[in-house]
Protein backbone atom coordinates (compact mmCIF):
# COMPACT_ATOMS: atom_id res chain seq x y z
CA UNK A 1 0.00 0.00 0.00
CA UNK A 2 2.81 2.40 0.87
CA UNK A 3 4.61 1.79 -2.43
CA UNK A 4 1.36 2.44 -4.29
CA UNK A 5 0.89 5.78 -2.54
CA UNK A 6 4.48 6.83 -3.07
CA UNK A 7 4.24 5.91 -6.75
CA UNK A 8 1.01 7.90 -7.05
CA UNK A 9 1.89 11.11 -5.26
CA UNK A 10 5.49 11.37 -6.38
CA UNK A 11 5.50 11.39 -10.21
CA UNK A 12 1.80 12.14 -10.82
CA UNK A 13 2.44 15.70 -11.99
CA UNK A 14 5.19 14.81 -14.45
CA UNK A 15 3.68 11.59 -15.77
CA UNK A 16 0.30 13.22 -16.36
CA UNK A 17 1.78 16.26 -18.08
CA UNK A 18 3.79 14.21 -20.54
CA UNK A 19 1.35 11.41 -21.23
CA UNK A 20 1.42 10.29 -24.84
CA UNK A 21 -1.42 9.45 -27.20
CA UNK A 22 -3.58 11.05 -29.82
CA UNK A 23 -3.88 14.76 -29.17
CA UNK A 24 -5.79 17.62 -30.78
CA UNK A 25 -3.35 20.30 -31.89
CA UNK A 26 -4.30 23.81 -30.88
CA UNK A 27 -2.65 25.39 -33.93
CA UNK A 28 -4.78 23.22 -36.24
CA UNK A 29 -7.96 24.29 -34.47
CA UNK A 30 -6.95 27.95 -34.71
CA UNK A 31 -6.19 27.69 -38.43
CA UNK A 32 -9.55 26.03 -39.00
CA UNK A 33 -11.38 28.69 -37.02
CA UNK A 34 -9.69 31.59 -38.83
CA UNK A 35 -10.94 30.14 -42.09
CA UNK A 36 -14.40 28.88 -41.12
CA UNK A 37 -15.64 30.74 -38.04
CA UNK A 38 -18.87 32.60 -39.00
CA UNK A 39 -18.11 35.60 -36.78
CA UNK A 40 -14.75 36.09 -38.47
CA UNK A 41 -16.18 35.66 -41.95
CA UNK A 42 -19.02 38.09 -41.17
CA UNK A 43 -16.55 40.71 -39.87
CA UNK A 44 -14.41 40.25 -42.97
CA UNK A 45 -17.42 40.80 -45.24
CA UNK A 46 -18.41 43.93 -43.33
CA UNK A 47 -14.91 45.28 -43.83
CA UNK A 48 -14.91 44.42 -47.54
CA UNK A 49 -18.31 46.06 -47.92
CA UNK A 50 -17.15 49.24 -46.17
CA UNK A 51 -14.22 49.55 -48.59
CA UNK A 52 -16.72 50.27 -51.37
CA UNK A 53 -18.02 53.46 -49.72
CA UNK A 54 -15.28 56.06 -50.46
CA UNK A 55 -15.76 56.05 -54.24
CA UNK A 56 -19.53 56.22 -53.80
CA UNK A 57 -19.65 59.22 -51.47
CA UNK A 58 -16.91 61.11 -53.35
CA UNK A 59 -18.68 60.86 -56.71
CA UNK A 60 -20.80 63.63 -58.17
CA UNK A 61 -24.56 63.23 -57.87
CA UNK A 62 -26.19 61.70 -60.93
CA UNK A 63 -26.99 64.29 -63.63
CA UNK A 64 -30.54 65.04 -64.68
CA UNK A 65 -31.62 64.72 -68.33
CA UNK A 66 -34.80 66.70 -69.11
CA UNK A 67 -36.36 66.48 -72.62
CA UNK A 68 -39.41 68.69 -73.29
CA UNK A 69 -41.17 71.19 -75.49
CA UNK A 70 -43.06 74.49 -75.45
CA UNK A 71 -46.00 74.95 -77.87
CA UNK A 72 -48.15 77.90 -78.90
CA UNK A 73 -51.79 77.66 -80.04
CA UNK A 74 -52.17 73.94 -79.27
CA UNK A 75 -50.98 71.56 -76.53
CA UNK A 76 -49.25 68.98 -78.74
CA UNK A 77 -45.52 69.03 -79.56
CA UNK A 78 -44.48 71.24 -82.47
CA UNK A 79 -47.50 73.53 -82.37
CA UNK A 80 -46.33 77.00 -83.46
CA UNK A 81 -42.82 75.71 -84.10
CA UNK A 82 -40.99 77.99 -86.59
CA UNK A 83 -43.67 80.68 -86.50
CA UNK A 84 -43.84 81.54 -82.81
CA UNK A 85 -40.74 82.50 -80.86
CA UNK A 86 -42.06 80.79 -77.74
CA UNK A 87 -42.43 77.38 -79.41
CA UNK A 88 -39.52 74.94 -79.25
CA UNK A 89 -38.47 71.34 -78.70
CA UNK A 90 -35.29 70.64 -76.79
CA UNK A 91 -33.39 69.02 -73.99
CA UNK A 92 -31.77 70.25 -70.79
CA UNK A 93 -29.03 68.62 -68.68
CA UNK A 94 -28.51 69.50 -64.99
CA UNK A 95 -25.56 68.59 -62.80
CA UNK A 96 -25.53 69.20 -59.05
CA UNK A 97 -22.06 70.09 -57.75
CA UNK A 98 -21.26 70.08 -54.01
CA UNK A 99 -19.17 72.95 -52.73
CA UNK A 100 -15.45 72.27 -53.29
CA UNK A 101 -13.94 70.13 -50.52
CA UNK A 102 -17.15 68.37 -49.50
CA UNK A 103 -16.61 65.31 -51.65
CA UNK A 104 -13.06 64.84 -50.40
CA UNK A 105 -14.23 65.13 -46.81
CA UNK A 106 -16.97 62.57 -47.45
CA UNK A 107 -14.38 60.20 -48.93
CA UNK A 108 -12.03 60.73 -45.99
CA UNK A 109 -14.85 59.97 -43.55
CA UNK A 110 -15.64 56.75 -45.43
CA UNK A 111 -11.96 55.77 -45.35
CA UNK A 112 -11.88 56.19 -41.57
CA UNK A 113 -15.03 54.08 -41.33
CA UNK A 114 -13.56 51.17 -43.25
CA UNK A 115 -10.30 51.48 -41.33
CA UNK A 116 -12.35 51.16 -38.14
CA UNK A 117 -14.07 48.11 -39.66
CA UNK A 118 -10.64 46.62 -40.36
CA UNK A 119 -9.69 47.00 -36.71
CA UNK A 120 -13.03 45.48 -35.73
CA UNK A 121 -12.26 42.54 -38.02
CA UNK A 122 -8.86 42.10 -36.34
CA UNK A 123 -10.48 42.27 -32.91
CA UNK A 124 -13.02 39.60 -33.83
CA UNK A 125 -10.19 37.31 -34.91
CA UNK A 126 -8.32 37.89 -31.66
CA UNK A 127 -11.49 37.29 -29.65
CA UNK A 128 -12.30 34.03 -31.42
CA UNK A 129 -8.72 32.83 -31.04
CA UNK A 130 -8.81 33.68 -27.34
CA UNK A 131 -12.12 31.88 -26.86
CA UNK A 132 -10.79 28.75 -28.57
CA UNK A 133 -7.63 28.81 -26.48
CA UNK A 134 -9.57 29.25 -23.25
CA UNK A 135 -11.95 26.41 -24.12
CA UNK A 136 -8.95 24.26 -25.09
CA UNK A 137 -7.14 24.94 -21.82
CA UNK A 138 -10.26 24.34 -19.74
CA UNK A 139 -10.74 21.02 -21.52
CA UNK A 140 -7.08 20.13 -20.95
CA UNK A 141 -7.51 20.89 -17.25
CA UNK A 142 -10.59 18.68 -17.08
CA UNK A 143 -8.69 15.75 -18.60
CA UNK A 144 -5.74 16.24 -16.23
CA UNK A 145 -8.01 16.54 -13.20
CA UNK A 146 -9.90 13.36 -14.19
CA UNK A 147 -6.57 11.54 -14.43
CA UNK A 148 -5.70 12.66 -10.90
CA UNK A 149 -9.10 11.55 -9.61
CA UNK A 150 -8.88 8.17 -11.32
CA UNK A 151 -5.53 7.45 -9.69
CA UNK A 152 -6.89 8.59 -6.35
CA UNK A 153 -9.90 6.31 -6.76
CA UNK A 154 -7.53 3.37 -6.95
CA UNK A 155 -5.57 4.46 -3.91
CA UNK A 156 -8.68 5.18 -1.88
CA UNK A 157 -10.16 1.77 -2.70
CA UNK A 158 -6.93 0.12 -1.59
CA UNK A 159 -6.98 2.17 1.62
CA UNK A 160 -10.63 1.25 2.20
CA UNK A 161 -9.83 -2.43 1.75
CA UNK A 162 -6.94 -2.18 4.19
CA UNK A 163 -9.13 -0.40 6.71
CA UNK A 164 -11.85 -3.05 6.37
CA UNK A 165 -9.24 -5.72 7.10
CA UNK A 166 -8.07 -3.81 10.17
CA UNK A 167 -11.68 -3.35 11.28
CA UNK A 168 -12.30 -7.09 10.97
CA UNK A 169 -9.55 -7.74 13.55
CA UNK A 170 -10.56 -4.86 15.80
CA UNK A 171 -7.76 -2.45 14.87
CA UNK A 172 -9.92 0.18 13.10
CA UNK A 173 -13.21 1.91 13.82
CA UNK A 174 -16.33 1.67 11.67
CA UNK A 175 -16.29 5.43 11.17
CA UNK A 176 -12.97 5.06 9.33
CA UNK A 177 -14.67 2.87 6.74
CA UNK A 178 -17.53 5.34 6.43
CA UNK A 179 -15.12 8.22 5.91
CA UNK A 180 -13.36 6.38 3.09
CA UNK A 181 -16.67 5.45 1.46
CA UNK A 182 -17.87 9.06 1.71
CA UNK A 183 -14.67 10.31 0.11
CA UNK A 184 -15.13 7.88 -2.79
CA UNK A 185 -18.63 9.28 -3.37
CA UNK A 186 -17.28 12.84 -3.25
CA UNK A 187 -14.64 12.01 -5.85
CA UNK A 188 -17.31 10.45 -8.06
CA UNK A 189 -19.38 13.66 -7.98
CA UNK A 190 -16.28 15.71 -8.82
CA UNK A 191 -15.47 13.40 -11.68
CA UNK A 192 -19.01 13.75 -13.05
CA UNK A 193 -18.63 17.54 -13.02
CA UNK A 194 -15.32 17.31 -14.86
CA UNK A 195 -16.80 14.97 -17.47
CA UNK A 196 -19.54 17.50 -18.08
CA UNK A 197 -16.90 20.22 -18.43
CA UNK A 198 -15.04 18.13 -21.02
CA UNK A 199 -18.17 17.67 -23.12
CA UNK A 200 -19.19 21.32 -22.78
CA UNK A 201 -15.78 22.60 -23.89
CA UNK A 202 -15.74 20.12 -26.77
CA UNK A 203 -19.09 21.51 -27.94
CA UNK A 204 -17.78 25.07 -27.59
CA UNK A 205 -14.69 24.32 -29.69
CA UNK A 206 -16.77 22.62 -32.38
CA UNK A 207 -19.00 25.68 -32.48
CA UNK A 208 -16.09 28.09 -32.79
CA UNK A 209 -14.41 26.15 -35.61
CA UNK A 210 -17.81 25.69 -37.29
CA UNK A 211 -17.88 21.90 -37.15
CA UNK A 212 -21.02 19.81 -37.01
CA UNK A 213 -22.39 19.40 -33.46
CA UNK A 214 -21.11 16.24 -31.84
CA UNK A 215 -17.97 16.01 -33.98
CA UNK A 216 -15.34 13.97 -32.12
CA UNK A 217 -12.38 15.87 -30.74
CA UNK A 218 -9.22 14.13 -29.55
CA UNK A 219 -7.79 14.76 -26.15
CA UNK A 220 -5.97 18.11 -25.92
CA UNK A 221 -2.24 18.30 -25.35
CA UNK A 222 -1.20 18.47 -21.73
CA UNK A 223 -0.63 21.84 -20.11
CA UNK A 224 3.05 22.37 -19.43
CA UNK A 225 4.53 24.67 -16.84
CA UNK A 226 5.44 27.97 -18.49
CA UNK A 227 6.76 31.33 -17.40
CA UNK A 228 5.48 34.84 -18.00
CA UNK A 229 7.11 35.94 -21.27
CA UNK A 230 6.76 39.70 -20.72
CA UNK A 231 6.51 42.31 -18.00
CA UNK A 232 3.55 44.54 -17.28
CA UNK A 233 5.06 47.63 -18.93
CA UNK A 234 5.86 45.61 -22.06
CA UNK A 235 2.25 44.50 -22.22
CA UNK A 236 1.06 48.10 -21.89
CA UNK A 237 3.35 49.10 -24.77
CA UNK A 238 2.10 46.20 -26.91
CA UNK A 239 -1.49 47.20 -26.27
CA UNK A 240 -0.80 50.81 -27.31
CA UNK A 241 0.82 49.61 -30.53
CA UNK A 242 -1.26 46.58 -31.46
CA UNK A 243 -4.62 46.54 -29.71
CA UNK A 244 -7.41 46.67 -32.32
CA UNK A 245 -9.74 48.02 -29.63
CA UNK A 246 -7.64 51.15 -29.18
CA UNK A 247 -6.87 51.56 -32.85
CA UNK A 248 -10.54 51.28 -33.73
CA UNK A 249 -11.38 54.01 -31.23
CA UNK A 250 -8.61 56.16 -32.74
CA UNK A 251 -10.19 55.80 -36.18
CA UNK A 252 -13.59 56.72 -34.77
CA UNK A 253 -12.10 59.87 -33.20
CA UNK A 254 -10.48 60.79 -36.53
CA UNK A 255 -13.78 60.22 -38.30
CA UNK A 256 -15.55 62.50 -35.82
CA UNK A 257 -12.97 65.24 -36.44
CA UNK A 258 -13.65 65.04 -40.18
CA UNK A 259 -17.41 65.06 -39.51
CA UNK A 260 -17.02 68.38 -37.67
CA UNK A 261 -15.24 69.83 -40.72
CA UNK A 262 -17.98 68.47 -42.97
CA UNK A 263 -20.65 70.11 -40.83
CA UNK A 264 -18.84 73.43 -41.12
CA UNK A 265 -18.66 73.00 -44.88
CA UNK A 266 -22.45 72.94 -44.95
CA UNK A 267 -22.39 76.70 -44.41
CA UNK A 268 -21.16 76.95 -48.01
CA UNK A 269 -23.71 76.56 -50.80
CA UNK A 270 -23.92 73.70 -53.25
CA UNK A 271 -24.87 74.65 -56.78
CA UNK A 272 -26.44 73.11 -59.86
CA UNK A 273 -25.24 73.76 -63.42
CA UNK A 274 -27.93 73.61 -66.11
CA UNK A 275 -27.44 73.61 -69.88
CA UNK A 276 -30.00 73.20 -72.67
CA UNK A 277 -30.56 73.15 -76.44
CA UNK A 278 -33.93 74.03 -78.04
CA UNK A 279 -34.92 73.63 -81.69
CA UNK A 280 -36.97 76.61 -82.91
CA UNK A 281 -38.01 75.21 -86.30
CA UNK A 282 -37.11 77.69 -89.04
CA UNK A 283 -35.75 80.16 -86.54
CA UNK A 284 -32.24 80.05 -85.13
CA UNK A 285 -31.86 77.47 -82.30
CA UNK A 286 -31.90 78.61 -78.71
CA UNK A 287 -29.29 77.68 -76.08
CA UNK A 288 -29.62 77.96 -72.34
CA UNK A 289 -27.15 77.95 -69.45
CA UNK A 290 -28.01 78.53 -65.79
CA UNK A 291 -26.42 78.06 -62.38
CA UNK A 292 -28.62 77.50 -59.30
CA UNK A 293 -27.17 78.07 -55.82
CA UNK A 294 -28.54 76.69 -52.54
CA UNK A 295 -28.52 79.51 -50.02
CA UNK A 296 -28.05 78.27 -46.40
CA UNK A 297 -30.62 80.81 -45.29
CA UNK A 298 -31.75 78.83 -42.26
CA UNK A 299 -28.28 78.17 -40.91
CA UNK A 300 -29.40 79.01 -37.37
CA UNK A 301 -31.79 76.03 -37.50
CA UNK A 302 -29.74 73.59 -39.59
CA UNK A 303 -26.02 74.20 -40.05
CA UNK A 304 -25.28 75.68 -36.64
CA UNK A 305 -26.98 72.86 -34.69
CA UNK A 306 -25.27 70.34 -37.01
CA UNK A 307 -21.83 71.73 -36.12
CA UNK A 308 -22.73 71.60 -32.43
CA UNK A 309 -23.97 68.02 -32.82
CA UNK A 310 -20.78 66.84 -34.48
CA UNK A 311 -18.63 68.72 -31.97
CA UNK A 312 -20.41 66.95 -29.13
CA UNK A 313 -19.97 63.62 -30.94
CA UNK A 314 -16.25 64.35 -31.24
CA UNK A 315 -15.97 65.09 -27.53
CA UNK A 316 -17.86 61.87 -26.79
CA UNK A 317 -15.62 59.73 -29.00
CA UNK A 318 -12.53 61.16 -27.33
CA UNK A 319 -13.91 60.26 -23.92
CA UNK A 320 -14.83 56.82 -25.20
CA UNK A 321 -11.24 56.35 -26.37
CA UNK A 322 -10.01 57.44 -22.96
CA UNK A 323 -12.40 55.06 -21.20
CA UNK A 324 -11.40 52.17 -23.49
CA UNK A 325 -7.73 52.87 -22.81
CA UNK A 326 -8.28 52.92 -19.05
CA UNK A 327 -10.41 49.77 -19.15
CA UNK A 328 -7.81 48.00 -21.26
CA UNK A 329 -5.00 48.92 -18.87
CA UNK A 330 -7.05 47.71 -15.92
CA UNK A 331 -7.85 44.39 -17.59
CA UNK A 332 -4.22 43.89 -18.60
CA UNK A 333 -3.03 44.56 -15.06
CA UNK A 334 -5.73 42.35 -13.57
CA UNK A 335 -4.92 39.38 -15.81
CA UNK A 336 -1.19 39.96 -15.46
CA UNK A 337 -1.44 39.82 -11.67
CA UNK A 338 -3.57 36.68 -11.96
CA UNK A 339 -1.01 35.07 -14.29
CA UNK A 340 1.87 36.15 -12.07
CA UNK A 341 0.22 34.73 -8.95
CA UNK A 342 -0.74 31.49 -10.70
CA UNK A 343 2.82 31.05 -12.01
CA UNK A 344 4.17 31.45 -8.47
CA UNK A 345 1.64 29.00 -7.05
CA UNK A 346 2.38 26.45 -9.78
CA UNK A 347 6.07 26.68 -8.90
CA UNK A 348 5.34 26.22 -5.20
CA UNK A 349 2.93 23.33 -5.71
CA UNK A 350 5.28 21.50 -8.07
CA UNK A 351 8.55 21.85 -6.16
CA UNK A 352 7.54 22.35 -2.53
CA UNK A 353 3.95 21.83 -1.46
CA UNK A 354 3.12 18.55 -3.23
CA UNK A 355 6.47 16.83 -2.45
CA UNK A 356 6.25 17.90 1.21
CA UNK A 357 2.64 16.77 1.50
CA UNK A 358 3.62 13.46 -0.09
CA UNK A 359 6.33 12.95 2.51
CA UNK A 360 3.84 13.70 5.29
CA UNK A 361 1.46 11.13 3.81
CA UNK A 362 4.19 8.53 3.51
CA UNK A 363 5.22 9.09 7.14
CA UNK A 364 1.66 8.86 8.45
CA UNK A 365 1.05 5.73 6.41
CA UNK A 366 4.13 4.05 7.88
CA UNK A 367 2.88 4.89 11.35
CA UNK A 368 -0.60 3.65 10.48
CA UNK A 369 0.78 0.27 9.42
CA UNK A 370 2.50 -0.13 12.80
CA UNK A 371 -0.45 1.20 14.77
CA UNK A 372 1.32 4.38 15.84
CA UNK A 373 -1.09 6.61 13.91
CA UNK A 374 -4.83 6.49 13.44
CA UNK A 375 -6.79 6.37 10.20
CA UNK A 376 -7.79 10.03 10.49
CA UNK A 377 -4.16 11.19 10.21
CA UNK A 378 -3.60 9.13 7.07
CA UNK A 379 -6.91 10.23 5.61
CA UNK A 380 -6.27 13.92 6.24
CA UNK A 381 -2.82 13.71 4.67
CA UNK A 382 -4.28 11.84 1.71
CA UNK A 383 -6.99 14.48 1.25
CA UNK A 384 -4.40 17.25 1.50
CA UNK A 385 -2.22 15.77 -1.24
CA UNK A 386 -5.24 15.27 -3.47
CA UNK A 387 -6.35 18.87 -2.91
CA UNK A 388 -2.88 20.21 -3.71
CA UNK A 389 -2.67 18.17 -6.90
CA UNK A 390 -6.01 19.50 -8.05
CA UNK A 391 -4.95 23.02 -7.08
CA UNK A 392 -1.77 22.61 -9.12
CA UNK A 393 -3.70 21.93 -12.31
CA UNK A 394 -6.28 24.60 -11.50
CA UNK A 395 -3.58 27.24 -11.12
CA UNK A 396 -1.88 26.01 -14.28
CA UNK A 397 -5.21 26.43 -16.05
CA UNK A 398 -5.63 29.93 -14.60
CA UNK A 399 -2.16 30.85 -15.86
CA UNK A 400 -2.98 29.79 -19.41
CA UNK A 401 -6.41 31.44 -19.35
CA UNK A 402 -4.90 34.74 -18.20
CA UNK A 403 -2.22 34.56 -20.91
CA UNK A 404 -4.89 33.90 -23.55
CA UNK A 405 -6.84 36.96 -22.46
CA UNK A 406 -3.65 39.05 -22.42
CA UNK A 407 -2.95 37.96 -26.00
CA UNK A 408 -6.40 39.16 -27.02
CA UNK A 409 -5.87 42.58 -25.40
CA UNK A 410 -2.28 43.19 -26.52
CA UNK A 411 -2.25 41.52 -29.94
CA UNK A 412 0.99 39.83 -28.87
CA UNK A 413 1.78 36.11 -28.77
CA UNK A 414 2.51 35.06 -25.19
CA UNK A 415 1.95 31.28 -25.16
CA UNK A 416 4.56 29.03 -26.82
Amino acid sequence: MRSLLVGLFGPVVVSSMYAQGERSELRDLLAEALQNNPEIVAAQKRYEASRQRPTQVSSLPDPTFSPGYNSTGAPWPGAGLGSQVTSNIGVMVSQEVPFPGKRKLAADIAVKEYEAEWQEYQQVKLTVVSRIKQAYYRRAYAFAAVDVLDKNFEVLRKLLKLTELRYSVGKAAQQDILKAQTQISILETKRAQLEREKRAREAEINSLVNRAPGSPLPRPAELRVTELPAGLQELYASARENSPLLRREEKIVQRAELAVNMARKEYYPDFTVNGGYYNMGGMPPMYMFRADFKIPLYYFRKQRPAVTEQSQNLAGTRKTYEATNQELHFRIQDDYLLAETSAQLVELYEHAVIPQAGLALESSLASYETGAADFLSVFMNYSTVLEYQMNFYEELQNLYLALARLEEMTGRSLIP
